[in-house]
């Protein structure tokens, strides 16, 4: 006998499979539980056997008619009605009218005539009325727009007055600040010129002494009346003009003061050699 040599056997491989009669064992009792279950399932019964019901069909398919439809039965006939025929319309007459006279017709005439008159002059003077008042209208508005001219006119003359005036004023004060520094007058003068306009206390006795030897008048005259004289020179001192600004109240006196003054002609230059232009002298008889 010869020993058959075996492998040692791995404890994770698989373990070899029974031998046939292990599966067979068991497709057996699975078919014997399968016929005791239907044995237990189904009712087993003898009955006689039922009758067997057949319908016939046609041999070739075909469609079958339409059902039929009772008719509607017909409307019953109309209910004849009578025809009324309206009442004839009565035959309409013209109205007669009686002929009116001549004199009620031009009465008529005249009273609408009157009328048309008086709506023609009623709109007439509707129409003048309102033409017055456009007119109206109209004079309003020039009268307002030559006003307003008027007024814009007055206030551009004011502006400009007052502009002048004030430049003037301007200039004046320019001028006065400017030539302070020039001024010739004595130190306690209160005067705002650059030089003094009337002659000196020594200039007025040298033109007195001029005028002087030409003064006729008799010696006899009563107090000492003074007249006060303005006098305007021209730039070399001839005399231009004389008057009498103050009389002395002896009319004589003025007359031959005024008449000495004339024949003088030439008054006498101040001590910086010029003329003043006007001066203004009171002459007495005993000066």
């Amino acid at each position: 006998m010869t020993a058959r040599a075996t492998a040692p056997r791995d404890a994770f491989m698989p373990h070899a499979p029974d031998a046939f009669g292990r599966g067979l064992a068991m497709a057996v009792a699975a078919h014997l539980l399968l016929v005791v279950a239907l044995s237990v399932g189904v009712s087993w019964h003898v009955s006689p056997p039922e009758g067997i019901e057949a319908e016939l069909w046609a041999a070739v398919p075909q469609m079958a008619a339409p059902r039929a439809v009772e008719p509607e039965p017909p409307p019953p006939p109309p209910v004849p009605v009578a025809k009324v025929e309206p009442p004839p319309e009565p035959v309409k007459t013209a109205p007669v009218v009686a002929p009116e006279p001549d004199a009620q017709i031009a009465i008529e005439k005249a009273k609408r005539k009157k009328e048309l008159a008086k709506e023609a002059a009623k709109q007439a003077a509707k129409e003048a009325a309102a033409r017055e008042a456009e007119k109206l209208a109209e004079q309003k508005r020039k009268d307002e727009a030559a006003d307003k001219r008027r007024a814009e006119l007055e206030k551009k003359k004011h502006d400009e007055a007052q502009a002048a005036a004030t430049a003037a004023a301007r200039e004046k004060q320019m001028q006065r600040l400017a030539g302070l520094a020039g001024a010739t007058g004595a130190p306690t003068a209160t005067g705002t010129a650059l030089q003094s306009a009337g002659p000196s206390a020594d200039y007025l006795g040298r033109i007195k002494g001029r005028i002087r030897p030409n003064v006729s008048f008799p010696d006899t005259l009563p107090g000492n009346p003074a007249v006060e004289i303005d006098i305007r020179l021209g730039p070399d001192g001839r005399i231009l003009s004389s008057r009498i600004v103050k009389p002395s109240g002896v009319r004589e006196w003025d007359d031959a003061v005024l008449r000495a003054i004339e024949r003088t002609e030439v008054l006498p230059r101040d001590e910086s050699g010029k003329v003043p232009p006007a001066m203004t002298i009171v002459y007495r008889p005993r000066d």
